[in-house]
């Protein structure tokens, strides 16, 4: 009897969290989606409240009006500062007004950092590496992007913590501790990192055997100079 009532426990908690690991991911997705829309929608609320009150128009079709004339400003604007003109003028008006603004830098560097708008930005010119810190004897190795070279022979790097990859520590190291993996793109060591490590053994199947072993070498970093000509470099400190 207590045999049939363990397997009933069982059976209800394994299909409590195969529903939980289904629908979780699900209600996360549609309430982020619904914080953005909300966003959005209260910036074009001028633009839907004259589409529904002058022409009645239905509130979806008042948002969706409103989030195109949004995306357009978008367009036009970033079209706008890449001109000589407009690039001179906006440097200027962020250089007198918004710089004067608390946190607007901060911010904009992260932003721009994020979506990849700087040159420099990790996320889109670092190099994947796989980072001995304690030193190559001991088998303790995480994933990182190269992001700096120092003239001192040191390097930067820039390890992210799952599930948020734009959060995570700077370590200033030896290159011999190194090991650059351009069989990994930027984009699936994030994806690694948002799901905490899960999918590593995929990902590592890539490298080459001694990409493996803490002895091993896929490609040491090297300095700017001893690279191969038209290879993309992180930024060098001064």
């Amino acid at each position: 009897m207590s045999s049939i009532r363990q397997r009933n426990a069982n059976f209800i908690r394994k299909s409590l969290v195969g529903g939980l690991v289904v629908l979780l991911p699900l209600a996360i997705i549609g309430f982020f989606f619904r914080w953005i829309y909300s966003i959005v929608t209260d910036i074009t609320s001028p633009v839907s409240a004259i589409l529904i009150r002058g022409f009645g128009w239905p509130q979806f079709a008042a948002d969706f009006i409103g989030a195109a004339v949004l995306v357009l400003i978008c367009f036009l604007v970033g079209n706008l500062v890449t001109t000589r003109l407009g690039g001179w003028a906006w440097q200027r008006m962020e250089e007198r007004v918004m710089a004067r603004l608390p946190g607007y830098r901060s911010v904009r560097e992260v932003i721009a950092q994020i979506l990849g708008g700087k040159e420099d930005s990790p996320f889109t010119r670092g190099e994947v590496a796989r980072i001995w810190l304690y030193g190559r004897d001991i088998d303790v190795s995480v994933l990182g992007l190269l992001t700096s070279n120092h003239p001192d022979g040191r390097v930067s790097v820039f390890v992210p913590t799952g599930p948020n990859p734009t959060s995570g520590f700077i370590y200033h190291v030896n290159r011999d501790v190194i090991t650059l993996c351009p069989e990994i793109r930027v984009e699936q060591m994030m994806k690694v990192v948002v799901a905490c490590g899960a999918g590593t053994g995929q990902l590592f199947e890539v490298l080459p055997e001694a990409g493996l072993q803490p002895g091993g070498r896929t490609e040491v970093a090297m300095p700017h100079s001893e690279h191969q000509s038209g290879q993309q470099q992180p930024k060098e400190d001064a």
